[in-house]
């Protein structure tokens, strides 16, 4: 009998692939299977970032500038939880959090520190942030006035994509509706004020490293994205001036190929939503992502191993066509990552981008029977399911009916099945184990570090005009009563050193908290 081998999305792989595939795309052009540029990787090779923050900005800032001493081409700042969901570092809520996933961020004396001896106009940076994007963008604009930056050189991105913290993060604050005038409101923001900055980084990372497959992934993420283009055309907005400036964030996992595959299977597919939706502009068609190698893939078990996974995924993400890249630490599934780890993480993109030879021609895989098929099944199953988020009304809907929900748990379920029965081999989980292992030197960041932020909003609030940061706290909730856009008052309210937490409160004393 024959051994059937399917990848984790259930994609029968055959022994030999024979047929050839009819393949007339050429890199940079509709719909853009092969890449998005012409020349990709031969011109310039893909921005480097190493994913960062932790403690206080103070501590964060030093991180950033080891790193940039050490070839990273652009920053990509972790916040800590309660960063994340609206509340200060004083906040009960808060307690035994700060600075703990990320660094804890509370105003813009802290975003001040942060960027310390970092030049805006000269750095691309990412910020992993959703319900608070708002205000952290406020924040990093707020800064780069005060740099002297021209607005209209800063670059960089904002995570900003609620549906999937709805669908399989958690960290949200507000109902689904606000959270997306929010998004609108910074689509239309930034195209007039702040064009170069990618207004929202479409995630599928956080719904594969909540259990779904690379075929859910795929879908899921395409789905929000298509609602997130629907909401701004609601708005009135411009499909071929605001579609410009999206991107994705996707995950990039051990089966080298099928993730290859997914890549080149969502340029294609979403070249074909834009175009539906009525973009004509080349640039308003193309998908840009950024990728991060997988977090969920990680073992605690001889973790050194990780660096090899890490390599590998690197690998699938490169020669799937990435812009950039975020490679993880090899002790990440035991703490935040050492300098040492960082370093390899980022010693392994150099050496794919400089070594290996992989940059050197355009789409290396092109051609080949197995990947040009796996690129065909893995989009064919991908539109299967987005037909049928799109029969439930659209993402916003399918989420709110639980399908997205329940899709990712019964593929988490299905995942943690196979590794404990043994037919997922796991190297160091499952098989090859070895019985007494010795924990390597692990990052830890003391509790202290809340009193720290706490005595700095202390001073902060003291030293503040606090008759105009109540006056403006007051006009940020009467326009949320209205339907202009919030973004102008927010940016005024960072410069006179409203904090996080007061800017999220007053919006939630307007739209309440989603439960």
């Amino acid at each position: 009998m024959e051994n059937i081998i399917k990848t984790d999305a259930g994609i029968t792989i055959k022994p030999v692939y024979t047929q050839p595939v009819p393949m007339n795309e050429l890199p940079g052009e509709f719909p853009f299977t092969r890449g998005v540029h012409a020349s990709m990787y031969r011109d310039k090779l893909w921005t480097m970032r190493q994913y960062a923050g932790f403690s206080t900005a103070e501590a964060s800032n030093q991180r950033y500038h080891y790193l940039l001493s050490q070839g990273v081409s652009g920053l990509s700042v972790a916040f800590d939880l309660p960063t994340q969901i609206g509340y200060d570092s004083d906040h009960a809520m808060s307690e035994g959090e700060v600075g703990k996933v990320g660094v804890a961020i509370d105003s813009l004396e802290d975003m001040e520190r942060l960027f310390q001896g970092i030049n805006l106009e000269e750095i691309t940076t990412s910020m992993t942030i959703n319900a608070t994007g708002f205000i952290l963008l406020a924040f990093y604009i707020a800064l780069a006035k005060r740099q002297g930056a021209d607005l209209k050189k800063i670059s960089g991105t904002i995570q900003n994509d609620i549906l999937k913290e709805y669908a399989a993060r958690g960290t949200f604050i507000y109902p689904p509706k606000p959270s997306m005038r929010l998004i609108t409101d910074i689509f239309d923001y930034c195209s007039r004020e702040v064009p170069k900055w990618n207004t929202i980084s479409i995630s599928g990372y956080h719904i594969r490293e909540a259990g779904a497959n690379a075929v859910q992934e795929l879908a899921f993420t395409l789905s929000n994205g298509k609602a997130y283009l629907i909401a701004a055309q609601e708005k009135g907005l411009d499909i071929n001036v605001f579609a410009r400036r999206l991107s994705f964030f996707f995950n990039a996992h051990n089966h080298l190929f099928e993730e290859v595959a997914k890549f080149r299977a969502a340029r294609r597919m979403w070249a074909y939503i834009t175009q539906s939706l009525g973009a004509t502009d080349p640039k308003a068609q193309m998908m840009r992502f950024h990728t991060q190698t997988g977090g969920s893939t990680l073992t605690a078990q001889q973790p050194h191993n990780n660096i090899v996974r890490v390599a590998v995924q690197t690998l699938a993400a490169t020669l799937g066509g990435t812009q950039s890249l975020h490679t993880n630490g090899y002790d990440e599934a035991l703490s935040l990552p050492t300098e040492a780890a960082a370093r390899i993480a980022l010693r392994t993109q150099q050496i794919v981008g400089y070594e290996s030879g992989i940059a050197d021609t355009v789409d290396p895989l092109a051609g080949s029977y197995y990947v040009e098929a796996l690129t065909n099944e893995v989009e064919s199953k991908a539109w299967e399911l987005i037909n049928r988020i799109d029969a439930m009304g659209g993402a916003v809907s399918a989420i709110e009916q639980g399908f997205v929900q329940d899709e990712i748990a019964r593929s988490a379920y299905q995942y943690q099945k196979d590794v404990e029965n043994g037919k997922k081999v796991i190297v160091g989980v499952n098989k090859f184990v070895v019985p007494e292992e010795v924990a390597p030197e692990l990052f830890r960041v003391d509790d202290s570090i809340r009193q720290v932020q706490t005595e700095k909003l202390r001073l902060l609030r003291k030293r503040r005009d606090n008759q105009m940061v109540q006056t403006i706290l007051q006009r940020l909730e009467n326009a949320a009563h209205t339907t202009e856009n919030l973004m102008p008052v927010v940016v005024e309210a960072v410069e006179n050193y409203c904090t996080l937490g007061e800017i999220a409160d007053t919006l939630r004393k307007v739209w309440g908290e989603h439960r």
